[in-house]
C-alpha cells in the first residue's frame, strides 16, 4: 500500500475550499479531465484520494475509472472485454468515454477520468499498444499527465498486492512515459485539448484552477485588475484623465520575451524541459499558436499550464534572466518619463508573462508610473489570460467606465482590436525581420473597412514603414504629445456645449438676429444663461442635491438645487456678460452675484469659502480675459472649482489656444457654452455683442 502522504496537497485545504465559482461563469459544455500515466504510476489511487478529499468531493465533480465503466457497460464485464478483438475493444472504449461525456453534460459536473493511453508490458516489443480513440479526442477537454519518476513506478508496481504486474526496468518505464507524453502532447495540440504534466500532489489545485479559469470568469478578473490600476494611479495623483496603454513584446522592446524565456530554459542542462518531454522543442509557444488552438482563449490558457509545469524556482530564475536580456526602446523610455512628469499613467497589457514585464519596468525605474496586466502560471492569482478580446475590453473600459482618454500602442494583429477602441492609436513598427508578417494585410483592411485611424512609430527610426505614410502617417513623439493628450481629454470631458442641439439653434437665433438689440437681446441672453445653468452646469459641479420643500397639498416633498448652490458665486464679466449672468442667477437663486470688470475686483473676502465660481461672458474669442480672471482666482484659492459660461466660444481657443492650455493645466476648470464656433471674426461697432446689448452700436 502506498503512503497516503505522497498524494496530499501541499496547499492548505482552506485555500481550495474557499474558491467560489459562481454558476454564471461555469462552463456550459462538459469539462472532462483525463488522468494519464503508465499502470503503476498511481492514477487510480489518486482518483480515490481526490474523490474522498474535502476540497473536491462529489458536489461539483464526477470520478471515473475507465476500466470500471467498461466493466459496467460491456455484457460479461472486463473478462468479456479482454476476449474481444481489437475492433470491438475500440468500440467499447468509445462507448465508455461517450457515456462519461453524456453523464457530465447531464449533471453539469466536471469529470475526472483515470485512463490508459498505451499498454506496453512487454519490454521486447519496439512499441506499445495505443488504445486512445477518436471519441477520447472528442470528449476530453484537459489531460493531466502524472509526473512520477520511473524508479517510483517500478517500486509501486512491485509492491502492488492487488494487481499482479510484470517486472519492468526503469529504462522501459522512462521510454513508456516519454512516448505517452510526446504523443499526447501532439494529439492535444491538434484536437485543442489542454495538456499539462504535473506531480500527483499538485493535481487537486490544477483541477480547481481548471474549474475556475473559464473565459467567462477571466473577463471580470481582468476588469478588477484594471480597476485596481486606475485606483492606484488616482491615489498617487498620476491620473490626469489620460492613460497610455502598451502591448509588450515587439512594442516596448524589439524582442519577444517569451522566446527569450524558452531559449534560456533550453540552455539549462538541468531544465525541467527534459523531464517534461519538451527538450529540443525550442519555443513551445510558437508550436502552440501555430496549431489549431490559434490565438484563442484556450491557447493562452494552455500556455499558462505549460509554464505551470516548470519548477517554480526555475520559472522565477528564467523570468529574471529574460527580463535582464532585454531593454525598453530609448524612445519609449523617454515617452514614459514625460508621461510620468505630466502625471499621466501607463499600463502594459500583455499576452506574455506579467513577472517578466514587471521586472523590465522596474529595471527602467518606472514601476510607479507603469503597471502591468499580463499572463503567468495557472496558480498565479495576479495573472490574467490576456487575449485580443481582453485587450479590447480593457481599453473600452478605460474609455467608457473610467472616462479616460486612451492612447494605445501595439504591433500585431492581436493589438488591432484595442487600437480600434483607443482614441489615439499608434502602430509600432520594428525591423522587417522581427515584425509580424500578417499585419500589413489586416492593418490595411482595418483602415479601409473598419475606420481605424492610426499613426506608425518607427522603432528604430531606420525601420521601413508599413503600408504607406498616407494611410498610416508617421508618429512624431514630441515633448508636447502628452500635453496634447491631456488637452484632448479636457476638451472631451470638461467642455460641454449644445452646438448641434435643437434648443441651441432656437436660443441662438435671436442672439444672431441683427434686428434685435437692447432689452430684447438682453432677454435672449438671459434665457441662454438659464438654459446653460440648468442643463450643463450641474454636470461639472457634482450634480444636484435634494432639499425639502412644502408641497401645494400641504405636506413636505423633495426638491432639488445645484450642489453647494449657497457656496456658488456668479461673476458677470462686465459689461457683455451681465445679461447672461442674470439668467444663470435666476436658475441659482441661492448663489452670490458679483460684477467684475477687472480680475482684481474679486477680493479674497469674496472668494473665501466658495465651492464654485461661475465666470459668465457673452462671447469668448481668444480667452485672454478669462485666463486673467482664472489666474487671479488661483492666487486666492488654489482648488476652487471654476466654470466658464458663455454663449459662444471660439473653437481655436479650445483646440490650440488659451482655453485649451487652461484646461490642460488645471483639472478644476470647466467650460459651458451654447455654441462652439469656427468663426474667428471679432465684432466691433454695430456687430459687437456688448454694443448691441446696450444700444451703444454707434461707438467704435
Amino acid at each position: 500500500m502506498l503512503n497516503n502522504n505522497s498524494f496530499l496537497n501541499p496547499f492548505p485545504t482552506a485555500t481550495l475550499a474557499s474558491v467560489d465559482i459562481p454558476q454564471s461563469v461555469r462552463s456550459k459544455t462538459p469539462t472532462v479531465i483525463g488522468l494519464y500515466g503508465p499502470p503503476g504510476c498511481g492514477k487510480s489511487y489518486l482518483l480515490c484520494q481526490l474523490e474522498a478529499a474535502a476540497e473536491l468531493g462529489q458536489q461539483d465533480f464526477a470520478f471515473y475509472e475507465g476500466s470500471a465503466i467498461i466493466d459496467l457497460l460491456v455484457p460479461g464485464g472486463l473478462d468479456a472485454f479482454k476476449r474481444m478483438n481489437d475492433v470491438d475493444k475500440t468500440h467499447c472504449r468509445e462507448k465508455a468515454i461517450s457515456h462519461i461525456g453524456a453523464e457530465c453534460a447531464g449533471s453539469g459536473k466536471l469529470g475526472l477520468v483515470a485512463g490508459h493511453f498505451i499498454f506496453w508490458e512487454d519490454e521486447s516489443e519496439e512499441v506499445g499498444d495505443r488504445v486512445w480513440t477518436d471519441r477520447d479526442a472528442a470528449v476530453f477537454t484537459h489531460i493531466i499527465y502524472l509526473a512520477v519518476p520511473p524508479e517510483e513506478v517500478v517500486q509501486r508496481r512491485a509492491n502492488d498486492s492487488h494487481k499482479p504486474r510484470a517486472a519492468l526496468s526503469e529504462e522501459h518505464i522512462r521510454k513508456w512515459q516519454e512516448a505517452e507524453r510526446e504523443e499526447l502532447r501532439g494529439i492535444c495540440l491538434e484536437e485543442k485539448i489542454i495538456f499539462t504534466v504535473a506531480p500527483a500532489h499538485a493535481v487537486a489545485v490544477l483541477i480547481r484552477e481548471i474549474q475556475r479559469r473559464t473565459d467567462a470568469y477571466n473577463l471580470p478578473c481582468a476588469h478588477d485588475r484594471l480597476d485596481e490600476v486606475v485606483a492606484g494611479f488616482k491615489a498617487d495623483e498620476m491620473r490626469r484623465g489620460a492613460m497610455l496603454v502598451f502591448d509588450g513584446d515587439r512594442t516596448l522592446v524589439a524582442q519577444d520575451t517569451g522566446k527569450v524565456f524558452w531559449e534560456i530554459a533550453a540552455a539549462d542542462s538541468d531544465s525541467d524541459t527534459v523531464a517534461l518531454g519538451m527538450a529540443g522543442e525550442g519555443d513551445p509557444m510558437k508550436k502552440l499558436f501555430s496549431s489549431p488552438f490559434g490565438y484563442s482563449y484556450e491557447a493562452f490558457l494552455q500556455a499558462a499550464f505549460i509554464y505551470e509545469a516548470l519548477d517554480a524556482a526555475k520559472f522565477d530564475t528564467y523570468c529574471a534572466q529574460a527580463a535582464a536580456a532585454v531593454s525598453l526602446h530609448p524612445e519609449i523610455v523617454s515617452l514614459l518619463k514625460t508621461a510620468a512628469e505630466r502625471r499621466v499613467g501607463a499600463v502594459v497589457i500583455t499576452c506574455g508573462l506579467r513577472v517578466i514585464w514587471e521586472k523590465i519596468v522596474h529595471a527602467a525605474g518606472l514601476s510607479q508610473a507603469v503597471k502591468v496586466i499580463g499572463g503567468g502560471r495557472v496558480h498565479d492569482e495576479r495573472a490574467i489570460v490576456v487575449t485580443a478580446r481582453i485587450k479590447r475590453e480593457l481599453v473600452a473600459r478605460l474609455r467608457d467606465v473610467h472616462e479616460i482618454y486612451v492612447g494605445a500602442f501595439g504591433d500585431s494583429t492581436l493589438d488591432l482590436p484595442m487600437l480600434k477602441e483607443a482614441e489615439k492609436a499608434v502602430v509600432v513598427v520594428g525591423e522587417e525581420h522581427t515584425r509580424s508578417r500578417s499585419m500589413d494585410a489586416v492593418l490595411g483592411d482595418a483602415i479601409f473597412n473598419d475606420g481605424l485611424r492610426s499613426e506608425q512609430w518607427l522603432l528604430p527610426s531606420s525601420a521601413t514603414p508599413r503600408l504607406d505614410t498616407d494611410r498610416l502617417p508617421l508618429f512624431d513623439m514630441s515633448a508636447n504629445w502628452i500635453d496634447s493628450m491631456v488637452r484632448r481629454f479636457a476638451l472631451r470631458r470638461r467642455v460641454l456645449h449644445a452646438t448641434e442641439e435643437c434648443a441651441a439653434k432656437l436660443l441662438m437665433t435671436p442672439m444672431r438676429d441683427a434686428r434685435i438689440s437692447g432689452p430684447a437681446l438682453q432677454e435672449a441672453h438671459g434665457r441662454v444663461g438659464w438654459y446653460l445653468a440648468t442643463t450643463f452646469l450641474p454636470k461639472l459641479v457634482g450634480g444636484l442635491e435634494e432639499v425639502k420643500i412644502p408641497h401645494v397639498q400641504g405636506h413636505q416633498t423633495t426638491g432639488h438645487r445645484l450642489r453647494h448652490e449657497e457656496k456658488t458665486m456668479i461673476v458677470a464679466l462686465m459689461r457683455g456678460g451681465e445679461p447672461m449672468a442674470l439668467g444663470v442667477y435666476r436658475a441659482l437663486s441661492l448663489a452670490m452675484f458679483v460684477h467684475a470688470k477687472k480680475p482684481e475686483e474679486l477680493t479674497n473676502e469674496l472668494v473665501k469659502g466658495r465651492e464654485t465660481i461661475v465666470l459668465v461672458d457673452s462671447v469668448v474669442n481668444s480667452g485672454k480675459s478669462v485666463d486673467e480672471f482664472i489666474t487671479h482666482i488661483r492666487t486666492l484659492h488654489s482648488t476652487v472649482r471654476i466654470v466658464v459660461v458663455a454663449g459662444v466660444i471660439q473653437a481655436q481657443s479650445l483646440a490650440e489656444g488659451v482655453l485649451g492650455d487652461i484646461l490642460a493645466r488645471d483639472d478644476n476648470v470647466g467650460i459651458v457654452s451654447l455654441r462652439v464656433s469656427e468663426n474667428k471674426y471679432t465684432g466691433k461697432g454695430t456687430t459687437d455683442t456688448g454694443h448691441r446689448l446696450f444700444n451703444s452700436t454707434h461707438l467704435d
